[in-house]
């Protein structure tokens, strides 16, 4: 008698568990169950894919993936814990999600797309195991990806696991610890630290000079963003609260963070004075304080020292490591006269304006810091976006001229400091335009990578992913981007509403864009009016559309479907197809 081969391959298994789910339900059901279903469908299925990985099953608050790689397993895992760690961190509401992740690499009996064996058992009860927003690794999964990961790791030696015959040997894994390395013994608890970094007072005579003191913050936010151990939040929200007397208590509750910084800056002809205090945002204490007097030609290097102080600072919570990488910082890659970081500042806010002059205006500005300090690489980057903008909203008259010019700028920055985020997002929106997708995306990857915590890029990335045909992942990164910057600016929502619309998700597009009170641009209209049109709500679409036209009396279907850089002909063909529909000509 022939008997049928049991089939069997060796996998990398990965078991996690929602904490606290019946808790969770029995406060509110269908909030619960909804919310889990969101994070399934839009975190967690999408980074599974990324990293190669097979989702077998879902089990209500659990679910079991394969992965053909024990690195891929762990990385997938961390990436979707420290995703959970940072919305958490600014949501403390009803429907948070924590996990615990177990992974074993080990042998499987395949029965159909079902796994079986001890493989999945031993994953099972290493997930048990794990911490809370921590994962449980065997030790045949931590000898696959030791130095190839960075994150910290305790030994915890062999346990015997219920109803497994043998011990097995178990790492405890975590992000904010030395790279992986055998015998690293953690502390009990890992800290997060977070920081919301306040506008600088202007103490001077000249209401004017108060830009100054925005801008010192926001060269701190961009230092501080660069380390990957500490949450920055972002400019728009942290600036929320300039000019208004707010306890810091209570910018800790709405932001989430364990401390804050502020000060001030007295300007003079020749001579500048910063102060600067770091506070605990639980107790109110004053951790630290300094002032600062120098004349106005040496302000960066003291913006060096506060942000070295206050990395170094924080950085001791883990043995002082921040305080080397604040050491190895380039000197020449920033700004080395006042006077180029006003024109930078002046072109800062001339841009975000959104207007064809005061674009131009910026790229003046731009130009006069260059001009002043050559490896200025964030004012080549800005130089490069205020280029990319004219292309976008069509103020060129030689768009090739204006692309090369762009892409010159998105070089140059590159030259002048390679691990500026804002050099590898210029190169992204350049490629984007030549619909390069691919290395838009790398490029992209890599200023997140570089800078982890700048929400602008973040949501960015999730529009340039929907453009490559992945809306899924965009929505992930949307949504982050919005949660480390709570008091985002309303583009975020317009661009989140594009790519539910990419997604097919309508219903959201149009709640997201309904929520926008004074930002309204052709683009909103165009994607408002063809979700509504997907809906097959044509009177709502008419009445969208018409309001586009008053505005662009020129637009049809085709032209707004053939100036969006997607890179799949199906999305391309959807928002042409669903323009009609609302009513604008073809």
């Amino acid at each position: 008698m022939n008997e049928t081969r049991v089939q069997r391959r060796l996998s990398a298994v990965l078991v996690a568990d929602i904490v606290g789910y019946s808790l969770m339900v029995g406060a509110d059901e269908k909030g619960t169950v909804q919310a889990v279903k969101n994070f399934w469908a839009n975190v967690l299925t999408p980074l599974v894919a990324e990293h190669a990985g097979r989702i077998i099953k879902f089990m209500g608050d659990g679910v079991l993936i394969e992965f053909q790689s024990a690195v891929d397993a762990v990385e997938c895992a961390l990436r979707v814990q420290d995703f959970l760690s940072h919305v958490n961190e600014t949501d403390s509401g009803d429907h948070c999600i924590t996990l615990r992740i177990g992974i074993n690499l080990g042998d499987l009996i395949i029965d159909g797309d079902d796994i079986f064996g001890e493989g999945v058992n031993v994953a099972a009860r290493l997930e048990s195991l794990a911490r809370i927003g921590e994962l449980c690794i065997a030790a045949n999964v931590y000898d696959a990806v030791r130095g190839k990961l960075e994150f910290g790791a305790e030994d915890l030696g062999p346990v015997q696991l219920k109803n497994i015959s043998e011990p097995v040997r178990i790492f405890r894994v975590f992000r904010g610890g030395a790279r992986l390395h055998t015998g690293m013994k953690a502390k009990p608890e890992e800290v997060v630290l977070s920081i919301a970094v306040l506008p600088f007072d202007n103490m001077s005579a000249v209401p004017e000079h108060g830009y100054i003191g925005d801008g010192i913050a926001e060269n701190i936010i961009t230092d501080l963003s660069r380390f990957r151990d500490i949450s920055v939040i972002a400019r728009n929200s942290s600036f929320a609260y300039k000019g208004k007397a707010t306890r810091v208590q209570d910018i800790r509750r709405d932001l989430g963070v364990n401390y804050v910084l502020e000060g001030s800056i007295q300007k003079t002809a020749d001579r500048i004075r910063i102060t600067a205090q770091l506070i605990e945002g639980v107790t109110g204490k004053h951790l630290w304080a300094e002032r600062y007097d120098r004349q106005v030609d040496d302000i960066f290097g003291v913006m060096d020292e506060i942000t070295q102080t206050i990395v170094g600072t924080l950085a001791t919570t883990y043995g002082g490591r921040l305080r080397k990488s604040a050491s190895e910082r380039s000197s020449d890659a920033g700004p080395t006269s006042f006077t180029a970081f006003d024109h930078f500042v002046q072109g800062m806010q001339e841009v975000n304006k959104f207007t064809e002059d005061s674009i131009s205006a910026s790229i003046n500005h731009f130009k006069l810091a260059i001009q002043l300090n050559p490896r200025y690489a964030k004012a080549h980057a800005k130089l490069a976006w205020a280029y990319l903008m004219r292309l976008f909203f069509g103020w060129t008259d030689d768009e090739a001229d204006t692309l090369k010019k762009s892409q010159d700028a998105a070089n140059r920055a590159i030259w002048a400091d390679e691990s500026e985020a804002w050099a590898h997002w210029a190169i992204a929106g350049c490629a984007l335009l030549e619909l390069k997708h691919d290395l838009t995306i790398s490029r992209m990857l890599r200023a997140v990578e570089l800078n982890p915590n700048d929400a602008d890029i973040l949501t960015d990335m999730a529009a340039f992913c929907s453009y490559a045909g992945r809306a899924d992942e965009g929505i992930v990164y949307a949504l982050k981007g919005m949660r480390i910057n709570p008091h985002y600016p309303e583009y975020y929502a317009d661009q989140l509403g594009q790519i539910y619309f990419d997604a097919r998700q309508y219903e959201d597009a149009i709640r997201t864009f309904q929520g926008i009170r004074s930002l309204k641009t052709p683009s909103m209209l165009v994607y408002l009016a063809a979700s509504y049109a997907a809906l097959g709500q044509g009177d709502e679409a008419l009445k969208v559309t018409t309001e586009l036209l008053s505005l662009e009396p020129q637009s049809t279907a085709a032209y707004w479907a053939g100036r969006t850089p997607y890179k799949l002909d199906t999305d391309r063909d959807h928002l042409a197809t669903n323009l009609c529909r609302a009513g604008l000509p073809h």
